[in-house]
């Protein structure tokens, strides 16, 4: 197979295509990611989908049994537990001795983590928010790329409205480690964008979520395929834990609930869980949860398998070099 973009990201990852799709809450399964692997990207399996380690060291070694040798990873959520219980190190613990390569985190300060990851010889890529001083931050820590997600992006963007045209630019000015461009992104020709933007790849979420390898219903399916680009909406910024999800009855009685003065967080907090969610992904009924989903489900446009997707965005990207190179005139 061709390799029609080379970037320190398909060098670092060992794949054909510089895109990432990034770890999915629920959904990121060994059959999904291994997909994502053969397909010549490379996927991560959300940690904290799995109900405990054990189940992540069996879903690693399935995911190695179904990606036919080539690279994938694990996202590992820094986060702090509400009961002080360390649930950080022993996901880490499984990653080592289960020999994977490549971690993905998100979420809170990776400094207390970054280093243990990095001695035991794994490549880390850390996600933030599209604000400088997080994107420097990773590279100090010692992140060996960093991904960086615009407003337009799905679940937690973070509190600051800076869009991917803006952080993708920045953000490579700023850092000397390779930049991923995400949030709205699911074309070919966004891909070529971002390279432009100064990026050396792009990740993707949302896109990806009418592949046949996710699990979720298809009815859940068929309504982003139905979607456009005002589908979806921002959440929780009462709480300051800003969310982007499709719209349905259920966010916007969660957004009711947080025009009360003074906000009762406490109300809102059930609605919220990820058990909820995770029904609506098994049930079909989107209507009464809130699913993450970023502007980019505009180009969802049909349930298929993901490798016919990923065809579909090497082929767009290719004709956008081609309009590139046909209305470019060096000078003399």
């Amino acid at each position: 197979m061709t390799q029609p973009f080379k970037t320190r990201i398909t060098e670092l990852y060992g794949i054909r295509l510089p895109i990432i799709a990034s770890g999915l809450m629920w959904l990121a399964d060994p059959v999904y990611v291994a997909a994502v692997a053969r397909a010549g990207l490379i996927g991560f399996m959300t940690a904290a989908s799995f109900p405990d380690v054990q189940a992540l060291r069996a879903g690693i070694r399935r995911c190695r049994e179904l990606s036919a040798g080539k690279p994938f990873g694990v996202n590992i959520m820094i986060r702090v537990s509400r009961d002080g219980t360390d649930r950080v190190n022993p996901l880490i613990d499984a990653v080592i001795d289960e020999g994977v390569k490549f971690v993905e985190t998100a979420g809170n300060n990776p400094e207390a983590y970054i280093r243990r990851l990095k001695d035991a010889g794994i490549t880390v890529l850390h996600k933030v928010p599209g604000v400088l001083r997080y994107v420097k931050k990773a590279e100090s820590l010692g992140a060996d790329a960093v991904t960086v997600i615009g407003f337009e992006a799905g679940g937690h963007p973070g509190t600051e409205p800076v869009g991917t045209m803006v952080a993708g630019v920045a953000a490579a000015r700023a850092v000397k480690i390779p930049v991923i461009a995400a949030g709205g992104i699911g074309t070919g020709e966004q891909l070529v964008a971002a390279l432009a933007l100064g990026a050396e790849g792009v990740a993707m979420g949302t896109r990806f979520l009418v592949s046949e390898e996710i699990w979720a219903h298809r009815a859940y399916k068929e309504r982003l395929v139905a979607a456009g680009e005002t589908d979806t909406t921002m959440l929780l910024q009462s709480m300051r834990n800003h969310q982007r999800a499709l719209k349905t009855a259920h966010v916007a009685m969660i957004q009711q609930l947080e025009k009360t003065e003074p906000v009762d967080t406490a109300a809102i907090l059930p609605h919220i869980m990820g058990t909820v969610g995770r029904k609506a992904y098994e049930t079909g009924e989107f209507e009464k949860a809130m699913l993450s989903c970023g502007q980019g489900v505009a180009f969802a446009d049909r349930i298929e398998p993901l490798a016919a997707i990923v065809d579909r965005l090497e082929a767009e990207a290719r004709t956008a070099m081609g309009r590139l190179q046909g209305i470019y005139q060096e000078s003399a």
